[in-house]
C-alpha cells in the first residue's frame, strides 16, 4: 500500500478507508459530492479582499493585513499550504510592521471551504504563534467546521497526489 503522506497522523483504520476509496475511485466522488465547485477568488486582489473580510469579521482588533497573495513558490509537499509573515522595517525613526499571508497557487482552483480554512489558519497565527489549544479554538471560532475541512483538504491533497487528473 502506498504511503498517504497527508494522513500520516491519522489512525490505521482511517488510512485503510482512504486506500479503499482510492482503489474504488470513491475519493473523487466523495470530494465532488461534498464540494461540487471551486471558489471564484482567482487573483491576488480578490484574495486580499476575501481575507480582509474574514479578518474584519473575526479579528477586528488585530493588526491590519498588508498583503495577501497567491505564491507559486510555496511547495505543499513541505507541509505548507500557506505562510504568514510578520515583517518589521525601520523607516527613519519609526518601526513599521507588516502582516502578510501567502497561499500556494495550487489553491486558486479549490472549493471555498478549503481556501477559507487556509486563510483562517494563517490569520490565527497572527494572534497565536503555536499550534496549541488556543490556536485551534480560534480557528474553530472563525470556521465552525475547521477540523472537518482540514481533513477533507488532506483528502483532496491525497487525491491530487495519487492521480494525474484534476478534480476541477
Amino acid at each position: 500500500m502506498k504511503e498517504l503522506k497527508y494522513l500520516k497522523g491519522y489512525s490505521q483504520t482511517v488510512q485503510e478507508q482512504v486506500h479503499g476509496l482510492i482503489q474504488n475511485d470513491g475519493l473523487k466522488k466523495y470530494l465532488l459530492k461534498k464540494y461540487p465547485k471551486p471558489h471564484t477568488y482567482s487573483n491576488d486582489k480578490a484574495l486580499f479582499s476575501y481575507a480582509m473580510d474574514l479578518k474584519n469579521q473575526y479579528m477586528k482588533k488585530s493588526a491590519p493585513l498588508s498583503k495577501v497573495v497567491y505564491d507559486g513558490k510555496i511547495n505543499v509537499i513541505h507541509n505548507a499550504l500557506g505562510t504568514h509573515h510578520f515583517i518589521s522595517r525601520v523607516q527613519g525613526s519609526k518601526l513599521k510592521a507588516k502582516n502578510e499571508i501567502r497561499i500556494a497557487s495550487m489553491f486558486k482552483n479549490v472549493p471555498q471551504e478549503f481556501l477559507e480554512m487556509i486563510v483562517v489558519h494563517e490569520l490565527a497565527h497572527f494572534k497565536e504563534k503555536e499550534h496549541n489549544k488556543a490556536f485551534y479554538k480560534l480557528c474553530e471560532y472563525m470556521q465552525d467546521s475547521y477540523h472537518q475541512v482540514e481533513f477533507d483538504l488532506r483528502l483532496y491533497l491525497t487525491f491530487i497526489d495519487s492521480n494525474t487528473e484534476k478534480l476541477y
